[in-house]
């Protein structure tokens, strides 16, 4: 069990304001340990990586690289070597997209992607198909909410290339059956990448039981610090991919012929190929301590509390009968901890801007997923509720308050 009261004792934001904090999906608050891991990297170690053979340097090293293997454990992948990072799920996205495009995808293939996806799993592959002219399918989802193998079945071909699609939709909080899709990927050779910005920091994550080709996440929304993302591959995949990024540190060497002005190059191994330049080493060092803290709490614990949560929100908000209408499945089989809702006769923008006067924060508006709000009808997007291993039932208490008074109930 989650010992609340001694988690939030880790939070400097929690402990110094009066907030409370429901805005998990966009990003989640900063422990202790991975403040002071940043701080300690700058104070103690800083240095840049894979350039030097003095000791800042190599301790620099050690520890951006025991990041990768930090993650690469937390996700169960299969070698380290398969983690690339980035600056965020969005970027992660566009570089496998186009690296992808220059030897994965050809005129007259297809893309599939979903009617839920963020735009940051939606756009990438819609500018791909414009240069390489590649057609876009766009997979819809009936009452069931949740999106299985089936789904695809009669959109899939042997033209196939590429499926996209999320894990957890930050918009309806409903859990799509990932590894069903993979099977019907994987039986015309088409590849599966998953946008897991909403499910691995709320829930475990096992790359090879799920079959998937391709993950991407966010270090901010799984209490690391912004600026740090992460692409995982199957490595038998990445090694014949190109980078899309090219500089310092991506090559093992670099040969130019002045009379012809042929250029010879050398790519790195993995996953060095994919991260030209300097990269976030302070980011990577804090996302290694949020995994750490994260294992310590275990996965299983953290969507079980989140359920909990959602579940105790939902009786709550029972209570308002017909003025509420929620988005996305009830089965609490197939949800995450993320709850979008409207009041009627309210404006989303209107209700967070009352709440926030009560001190919740909540989101509000489209959630970066626009055409998922024009399919199900709504104008205006909605209120999204969304809770992570620091919230309590006190605060859903609060926010249920707050929208009674809100309504004139009380």
């Amino acid at each position: 069990m989650i010992n609340i009261e001694h988690i939030r004792e880790d939070f400097p934001l929690l402990k110094n304001t009066k907030v409370i904090y429901l805005d998990n999906a966009a990003t989640t608050q900063k422990p202790i340990q991975v403040i002071e891991a940043i701080s300690e990297f700058y104070s103690k170690f800083n240095a840049n990586i894979h350039r030097g053979i003095y000791d800042l340097s190599e301790e620099a090293t050690e520890l951006y690289e025991e990041a990768h293997e930090e993650v690469a454990k937390f996700i169960k992948a299969r070698s380290w070597e398969e983690v690339i990072f980035t600056r965020n799920t969005t970027e992660a996205l566009n570089i496998l997209a186009l690296s992808l495009s220059k030897k994965f995808i050809d005129e007259g293939d297809e893309i599939i992607v979903t009617i839920m996806d963020h735009h940051s799993n939606l756009l990438p592959w819609f500018k791909v198909a414009e240069y390489t002219k590649t057609k876009v399918k766009v997979i819809k989802f009936s009452s069931r909410w949740r999106l299985t193998g089936s789904d695809f079945e009669n959109c899939i071909s042997e033209r196939t290339r590429v499926i996209a699609l999320p894990h957890i939709s930050n918009v309806l909080g409903v859990i799509n059956d990932v590894k069903s899709v993979a099977k019907v990927a994987h039986e015309v050779g088409a590849l599966l990448v998953v946008d897991g910005a909403q499910s691995v920091p709320h829930m475990p994550v096992d790359v090879r039981e799920l079959e998937i080709d391709f993950l991407a996440f966010s270090g901010h929304k799984m209490l690391g610090p912004t600026g740090i993302g992460v692409l995982w591959g199957r490595e038998d995949i990445l090694e014949d991919l190109p980078p899309v990024l090219y500089g310092g540190d991506m090559v093992k060497s670099v040969l130019l012929e002045l009379s012809t002005l042929k250029l010879s190059i050398e790519y790195n191994d993995l996953p060095w190929k994919f991260e030209a330049g300097t990269p976030n080493i302070a980011g990577g060092i804090g996302l290694c301590a949020a995994v750490k803290y994260l294992e310590r709490i275990g996965m299983n614990e953290v969507h079980r509390h989140e359920r909990d949560l959602l579940r105790y929100t939902l009786k709550r908000f029972s209570e308002l009968e017909d003025k509420v209408s929620i988005l996305g499945p009830l089965d609490m089989h197939k949800k995450s901890g993320l709850l979008s809702f409207n009041l009627s006769s309210y404006d989303p923008f209107v209700v967070a801007s009352w709440l926030a006067t009560d001190n919740i924060a909540v989101r509000a508006g489209f959630h970066c997923a626009q055409p998922l709000y024009k399919y199900l009808g709504l104008d205006n997007g909605s209120v999204r509720v969304s809770f992570y291993i620091y919230n309590t039932k006190s605060e859903v208490d609060a926010l249920v308050d707050s929208v009674k008074r809100l309504l004139g109930e009380k």
